[in-house]
């Protein structure tokens, strides 16, 4: 039998698909602000949206806000990027509406990632988390100079030192701020997040926790979780606190604990 010559075909691997992911801020810093040194540092390879809440779309909340209302911005966006299944990160309120939407569409959930989610709702919480949200609720009573000022202190261990604002006029942004924090607040006391559906959720989660944070908060409620999700690290940044969080100020570091985060079977 005669042998034809043939040619040895060069291998070719065919590109990886980026990794595909929605970041959703807190209540206080814009989504760009709060996530530009993250999304830097997680580099090309990540298609990251840093997206702003619905809540700020206006003014003013807008009629009939809630974590419902996050949620569907979430899907509008996924949706005209033509993502089926995404990573959700969310930060404090943001962790809340990322929290709301494992529960009520985990098939289009690669993964979650919860930066200090906060949350309240009624979960049986201790005495101490049930206190410090009387604190929190009374903040509304506050003229705006002081609401800012006294929010911030109750999200931090007792003794922390928080930096003062930068001088000179506050952004036009801030004007919103306090209003929106009460929003949330109000929408934390009514929501009825699904513990059961939460228990259902089969992908990998993970809670970011600062050690500095008030552990009667952020740290009660990663606690709470932790005994909610089935695949579920918790990681604690010793340095870090609610108001200078791992994704400002230690971008590198939360990027590569996120990379092996969304590789995890």
């Amino acid at each position: 039998m005669t042998r034809i010559p043939g040619r040895r075909l060069a291998a070719y691997s065919l590109p990886m698909e980026p990794e595909r992911v929605v970041l959703l801020p807190g209540s206080v810093l814009p989504a760009s602000m709060a996530y530009g040194a993250l999304i830097a540092a997680l580099g090309p390879e990540v298609d990251a949206v840093a997206k702003e809440l619905e809540l700020y779309r206006d003014d003013s909340p807008p009629s009939g806000w809630g974590l419902d209302t996050e949620i569907d911005g979430v899907l509008r966006e996924a949706d005209a990027r033509g993502w089926e299944r995404f990573h959700l990160v969310g930060y404090s309120g943001g962790g809340a509406a990322a929290l709301a939407f494992a529960a009520k569409h985990p098939e289009r959930l690669a993964s979650l990632t919860l930066l200090e989610a906060a949350w309240a709702g009624n979960w049986g919480w201790s005495d101490a988390h049930a206190q410090l949200w009387k604190e929190y609720e009374a903040l509304e009573s506050l003229p705006p100079e002081r609401f800012m000022a006294e929010f911030m202190r109750l999200g931090v261990r007792p003794g922390v030192k928080l930096a003062p604002p930068p001088p000179g006029e506050p952004p036009p942004w801030m004007a919103k701020r306090p209003a929106g924090i009460a929003a949330f607040l109000h929408e934390f006391g009514s929501y009825d997040l699904d513990r059961a559906a939460l228990s259902a959720f089969q992908r990998p989660v993970l809670f970011v926790l600062g050690g500095k944070s008030n552990p009667d908060d952020y740290g009660e409620i990663a606690d709470r979780l932790s005994h909610v999700f089935p695949h579920y690290r918790l990681v604690v940044f010793d340095d870090r606190h609610h108001f200078d969080p791992p994704h400002r100020i230690e971008p590198e570091r939360l990027a590569a604990i996120l990379s092996e985060h969304w590789h995890t079977d």
